[in-house]
C-alpha cells in the first residue's frame, strides 16, 4: 500500500481554504492529523479524506 503525503498547501487546496487556516486547525486540534517531518508538516491523504467524511456526516443539511 502506498501512502500519499500532502503538504499544508496541498491540504489547503483540497479543502479550498488557505494554508494559514490549515495551520490554525492544527494549532487548535480540529483539523486532519499531521506529522512533523523536519520543518514540514505532512498529512496522510487517506486521513484527510476520513476527516472530511466525518465533518460531512456530522453537518446539518
Amino acid at each position: 500500500m502506498v501512502v500519499r503525503l500532502l503538504t499544508t498547501e496541498e491540504v489547503a487546496d483540497r479543502f479550498r481554504t488557505s494554508p494559514a487556516t490549515v495551520r490554525y486547525w492544527r494549532h487548535i486540534g480540529i483539523g486532519p492529523a499531521g506529522v512533523r517531518v523536519g520543518r514540514r508538516v505532512l498529512y496522510d491523504e487517506a486521513e484527510c479524506d476520513r476527516w472530511w467524511q466525518s465533518k460531512v456526516a456530522n453537518s446539518d443539511r
